[in-house]
């Protein structure tokens, strides 16, 4: 079968992907230093623990196998960390995608889908977010996932690399079928808080200002299930293997919903009381961001499965409460 390489591919996105890969006929191989990503959540493919910032190991990995592509999702993603640290952002998402590139180009793989992100449009302009919104990226984060970008493009230019980035929203939820799902250490995410407060695990949630202008004064933002994320990464897997130009595709509901709203629905789904206090706001947070998936829409077919907040969190909570063991590999390496 055809070996897709997936950079970070034992994290929550990356886990997810490679699951839609192997159900689609390829083979996921997963490249992961496991810094954050999960050894129990590689379960379709070949695993190859290493990072980026190794150039050896890299051209070791090509020519072991005949990849014909890449999915490229290993990125440190903390905003605040990167505020506080940028060099470590800039040395593992910029000049590790750099070493990526440079391998790719050395042994003549010429296509990869690109895990990007909102957050390379930095405040909102205008809502929706469409991907013609100007880029000015407020964080250390953004700005590096926003370089490479720049990268990719020059890179198709110069070396004829073919790229998808997609711009993805607040990814949220879980594989339907109960095998993998969001386990992050420290965990950022409002919906897996949420629901830890639900379960008792955490004392309560806490909303970071109620004074937004919105209709309950809570920020609003975007949530795409993460099997929705995976389903558009094969799509433009897809599309570069048939030949189509370099794109650049927002990943997004198109609607939004604020964090009182996201409480609410979780109270819905769980039946159990989610204790809640306000404390102030957080620096750099818009009253809404919410985005404009309608390219990928009309130039992939891509149609989200679980476009309702309440079948989003539906799947998390069947995550949550599902004991996390370490199991056994599908697939030996």
């Amino acid at each position: 079968m055809t070996e897709i390489l997936v950079t970070g591919g034992a994290g929550y996105i990356g886990s997810h992907a490679c699951k839609a890969l192997a159900q689609a006929g390829y083979t996921p191989v997963v490249f992961d230093s496991l810094v954050y990503g999960h050894e129990w959540a590689v379960q379709w493919g070949p695993f190859e623990q290493g990072d980026l910032s190794d150039r050896t190991r890299l051209d070791e990995l090509f020519a072991r196998y005949n990849f014909a592509a890449v999915l490229h999702f290993a990125a440190f993603a903390y905003v605040g960390e990167s505020v506080s640290d940028p060099a470590k952002y800039y040395r593992n998402n910029v000049v590790g995608t750099l070493n990526l590139l440079e391998t790719m180009v050395a042994h003549d793989v010429n296509q990869i889908v690109f895990s990007s992100t909102c957050a390379t449009y930095g405040e909102p302009e205008m809502l929706p977010i469409n991907e013609s919104h100007p880029q000015r990226p407020i964080n250390p984060y953004g700005a590096s996932k926003l370089m490479v970008e720049r990268m990719l493009a020059d890179f198709d230019h110069a070396y004829g690399v073919k790229s998808v980035a997609l711009r993805y929203f607040n990814a949220a939820g879980a594989d339907p079928d109960g095998e993998i799902g969001e386990d992050h250490d420290p965990e950022t995410h409002l919906i897996p808080l949420v629901l830890d407060a639900a379960a008792g695990t955490r004392a309560e949630i806490t909303i970071y200002g109620d004074d937004y202008d919105t209709p309950d004064g809570t920020c609003i933002r975007d949530y795409i299930h993460v099997s929705d994320l995976a389903s558009a990464h094969l799509l433009a897997l897809n599309a570069l293997q048939a030949g189509s130009a370099s794109r650049i595709f927002n990943l997004g509901n198109g609607h939004g919903y604020s964090i009182r709203e996201v409480i609410n629905t979780a109270l819905q789904v769980t039946g159990r009381a989610i204790p809640v206090t306000v404390g102030p706001r957080r620096a750099g947070d818009p009253d809404r961001l919410v985005g404009d998936a309608s390219l990928i829409r009309e130039v992939l077919g891509w149609q989200p499965q679980f476009g309702d907040l309440k079948s989003i969190i539906a799947t998390a909570w069947q995550w949550h409460n599902k004991p996390l063991k370490v199991t056994s590999r599908k697939v030996e390496s």
